[in-house]
């Protein structure tokens, strides 16, 4: 399902409470349609499942992890990493709109550093106990998938019982993803919108990330 119409910090949340988020689309006279795929990929966080070469790197303590210390350069390495930079959807209305919601507390973003360079990261839109993962990044193997792991255990541990990915990958499922019904989705999120907020997040900075292989899949 996409409907049109122009990007705005209060539309963006707006939608968010729907269950909707923006994508830029050329064809638009507005240049971006509002989507809401059915089926909903998403990540419940008690679920996530840390593979095991990813647990033997979080165990060797590289990377420092941080949030909201850099949210737009999280933004521009998402649009401007790999093979993005000749056709990132990360266009200046969305960057602009994202960098507004992030100064009203609505967009946060987790940053993964390596001896103080920025390697990876990845931002979203927090609403209670949901977070919309909206892109990640790496320029260092594995460290958006750390920041992703992090992310998520933190989550969970303060109360965040939904984590929207919004659109299932081979690349998302080895950490438990699932597809759900688009009402099954929109269910969740109305539970999910009226628990407290699960942000602000303490920082992990040196101490390492749980590689814990106890969690299995859902359905597993």
């Amino acid at each position: 399902m996409a409907v049109g119409g122009p990007l705005t910090p209060e539309r963006l949340l707006a939608a968010y409470r729907q269950g909707i988020f923006p994508w830029p689309v050329d064809e638009s006279p507005s240049g971006l349609l509002w989507w809401s795929p059915n089926p909903r990929a998403v990540l419940l966080p008690a679920c996530l499942h840390v593979p095991r070469r990813l647990a033997r790197t979080l165990r060797q303590q590289r990377f420092t992890i941080t949030t909201d210390t850099d949210f737009l350069g999280v933004v521009d390495g998402c649009g401007s990493s790999g093979d993005r930079a000749e056709g990132t959807w990360i266009t200046p209305q969305i960057r602009q709109c994202y960098h507004a919601a992030f100064r009203a507390g609505i967009a946060h973003s987790v940053e993964v550093r390596r001896e103080g360079r920025l390697v990876g990261g990845l931002y979203g839109i927090c609403l209670g106990g949901m977070f919309a993962g909206e892109s990640m990044f790496s320029r260092e193997r594995d460290a958006s998938k750390v920041a992703l792991v992090w992310l998520v255990q933190t989550l969970a541990a303060r109360g965040c019982c939904l984590f929207d990915v919004q659109m299932a990958s081979e690349h998302l499922s080895q950490f438990g993803v699932i597809e759900v019904d688009r009402d099954d989705f929109r269910r969740m999120l109305a539970v999910a919108r009226q628990l407290p907020c699960c942000w602000p997040l303490t920082p992990l900075g040196d101490e390492h990330v749980s590689d814990d292989e106890g969690r299995g899949q859902p359905g597993r």
